[in-house]
């Protein structure tokens, strides 16, 4: 008996030949059929802004990362040239949206209002999910890698039964799209047509494991197999990424189902702080993606607008400086949680039996401290 394999469908996959793209390297626009539409908007001023936010989410990465060498922070996970692919999707974002994300989301936990206190606290272990998730609409970062796609897509499915006007996105890296979590969540998006955006970050590497390793073939060919759309775009390029989440929140938000978008971009730095991507990548590939730099792209797509970049560049710097001078702040004198805090989210209201619980956890922590 012969086992017949059906082929993905390549024809709901654009991009899969070269990435979309509307800013090339030197900072000229290119005509794009398909994005151009969808940034209409965007003028000198709103590219600015773009710039600014990617300028601030780079300086709360490299702050962050010291902090982490000297001491103040357990551990980071950078995302160094992944600037374009969280700051364009961000912006694209409504209010009323969610953000299901992995644990190198800081993007889009800056731009969501993620407060920078319960922020360190998080990366300094005094936290499990630091922020309150209903008042950024943003869920804790998830270190299960792929486990948020299942969260983000049960979301959608419930915005959708309600009614409600809201769309959830779920970001990943390339390496998620190998785990069950996120082809589950994929057969359940296309099941129910749930308003979810699969935003992937391939970012080349996961871990230490090259993406060719993991697939022959674009990762946007992998959700046409489910029969969900999906744009390949350049991850560097900012305008791109923008118009690429509007069109999937618009189809999204109109009743047309999920989207996936692969991002395709590079992780300058480590996986973390503990990795050392020395060991399995070479310098000459770095330097050829840190010509592709977001920032230095947008930098001089404002250049031929005529923008003043001496007073762009000081704007963002004062921004940049003071963004991390209040994280070094949070993460320096952060406090560790109490012994009693392991009781206070147990359950939304206290039972009887966790409340005895907690008398005699402090009894046992009573008699501890007088033996010493």
């Amino acid at each position: 008996m012969s086992i017949i394999v059906p082929a993905p469908h390549p024809e709901l996959a654009v991009g899969l030949d070269s990435p979309l793209t509307v800013l090339d390297l030197d900072g000229t626009r290119i005509a794009n059929e398909l994005l151009d539409p969808h940034l209409t908007d965007i003028d000198e001023s709103a590219l600015t802004t773009l710039y600014v936010d990617m300028v601030r989410v780079r300086r709360l990465d490299t702050e962050a990362f010291a902090l982490t060498r000297q001491g103040h922070l357990v551990l980071w996970p950078p995302l160094l040239g992944q600037e374009a692919a969280q700051v364009g999707p961000a912006r694209a974002l409504a209010p009323q949206d969610w953000v299901f994300g992995s644990y190198r989301e800081h993007g889009f936990a800056l731009l969501r209002g993620a407060d920078m206190a319960e922020f360190a606290r998080i990366w300094k272990a005094f936290a499990h999910g630091g922020w309150d998730p209903h008042e950024i609409r943003m869920a804790p970062s998830q270190i299960i890698i792929g486990a948020q796609t299942l969260h983000g897509t049960g979301y959608a499915m419930a915005a959708k039964m309600d009614g409600a006007d809201e769309v959830a996105l779920t970001t990943f890296g390339d390496g998620a799209t190998s785990e069950g979590d996120v082809n589950e969540a994929l057969v359940w998006a296309s099941a129910f047509q749930a308003p979810v955006v699969f935003l992937c970050q391939n970012n080349q590497y996961a871990i230490s494991e090259p993406v060719a390793v993991q697939s022959g073939v674009p990762l946007a060919l992998r959700p046409t197999g489910f029969g969900i759309p999906s744009l390949r775009v350049d991850g560097n390029d900012v305008l791109a990424m923008h118009a690429a989440a509007r069109i999937a929140f618009d189809r999204a938000r109109s009743g047309g189902g999920p989207t996936f978008i692969e991002a395709v971009t590079y992780r300058r730095g480590p996986h973390t702080t503990t990795d050392d991507p020395k060991r399995y990548r070479d310098e000459a590939e770095m330097e050829a993606w840190i010509a592709k730099d977001p920032i230095d792209r947008v930098e001089r797509a404002l250049t031929r607008m005529g923008a003043n970049m001496e007073a762009v560049r000081a704007e963002a710097k004062i921004r940049a400086d003071q963004l991390a001078k209040e994280f070094r702040a949070a993460a320096e004198h952060a406090e560790p949680p109490t012994a009693d805090a392991i009781f206070d989210h147990v359950y939304a209201q206290p039972t009887k039996r966790l409340e005895r619980q907690r008398l005699e956890h402090r009894a046992f922590l009573a008699s501890i401290e007088g033996d010493r």
